[in-house]
């Protein structure tokens, strides 16, 4: 394996920044966040998703492509491992959803010029829930503007990133994928259960360092 970049994805609300922070302390990676709070647009989407969904999707966009390129110059390159809180396929995800067609046409051409450079993650943690679960820690970490998601769309992501994983692991078969169940463990209030994520993690990684 080439120098590590784990990415941490699933729904909101699943723990992704939990984990992905638990992993970068324990290993010793540069941590890598996505930007959220700092988007302008994220509490008009969540009040009206039709209207605002475009120039939400387009300012993760570029706020990620921005970082990546940052990770790739200042720590990959210098084969200084990484964890992220996110992949960017997250981008498609969210835009197919809540874009119209048309849109959505526009908007997968311009991430595909951007990903084509960009650094891939060559492992992946994907993390899923179930609605009571990602409705709790939403509830819990008390963001403003999360208050305006509605569990419908909640309850429907959680189906769109799992038909896309299904779809990403039978088309990536070199990527590693580990998969854990944030009902049956809960690492954000277990020490015990987050110990065994940890130690999953770094087998994998050793595994991938004798290839």
């Amino acid at each position: 394996m080439s120098v590590p970049f784990i990415a941490v994805e699933g729904p909101i609300g699943v723990g992704k920044t939990t984990l992905a922070m638990a992993i970068a302390d324990e290993q010793k990676f540069h941590p890598l966040r996505e930007i959220v709070d700092e988007n302008p647009f994220l509490n008009k989407f969540y009040e009206n998703i039709e209207e605002w969904s475009f120039q939400t999707e387009m300012f993760f966009l570029c706020n990620r492509y921005k970082q990546l390129g940052d990770i790739k110059k200042n720590y990959l390159s210098q084969q200084i491992p990484v964890v992220a809180d996110y992949h960017l396929f997250k981008n498609l995800i969210f835009a197919r959803r809540t874009l119209p067609a048309e849109e959505f046409r526009k908007y997968e051409e311009i991430y595909h010029i951007l990903l084509r450079d960009m650094p891939a993650p060559n492992i992946i943690i994907y993390l899923h829930a179930s609605l009571d679960t990602l409705q709790k820690r939403i509830d819990m970490r008390g963001r403003d503007f999360e208050k305006h998601i509605a569990p419908s769309y909640l309850e429907q992501l959680s189906l769109d990133y799992e038909q896309f994983m299904m779809d990403f692991e039978n088309t990536h078969p070199e990527i590693i994928v580990l998969r854990f169940n944030g009902d049956e463990l809960d690492f954000v209030d277990s020490e015990e259960d987050l110990r065994m994520i940890l130690r999953q993690v770094d087998e994998t990684i050793r595994k991938g360092e004798t290839r």
